[in-house]
């Protein structure tokens, strides 16, 4: 399944945000919470920071989302922030 990030904004800059997100994501959206795998859409997106990424992406493995992809993106805080991100994955 796809999960457009745009939805949380245009800037995402803090931890408490990036987990707030992935939160909603999971209350909102039941075929998200059912699913294994899920690629994050970066298309809109201005500024994202790592710590942002790092949040979203460590609590939707919390809650058991088992593969997280990116889909490609030329926004280079997007890129940074994925570079950053992608270790821990």
């Amino acid at each position: 399944m796809n999960l457009e990030i745009k939805k949380f904004g245009e800037i995402l800059t803090s931890r408490p945000a990036g987990r707030e997100a992935a939160l909603i994501s999971l209350a909102y959206n039941l075929e998200l919470k059912n699913a294994k795998s899920v690629s994050l859409d970066f298309t809109g997106i201005l500024v994202m920071t790592p710590s942002w990424l790092s949040e979203f992406v460590q609590t939707l493995k919390e809650k058991g989302i088992s593969q997280i992809h990116f889909l490609p993106s030329e926004n280079p805080t997007v890129i940074s922030s994925i570079e950053f991100v992608e270790p821990e994955i």
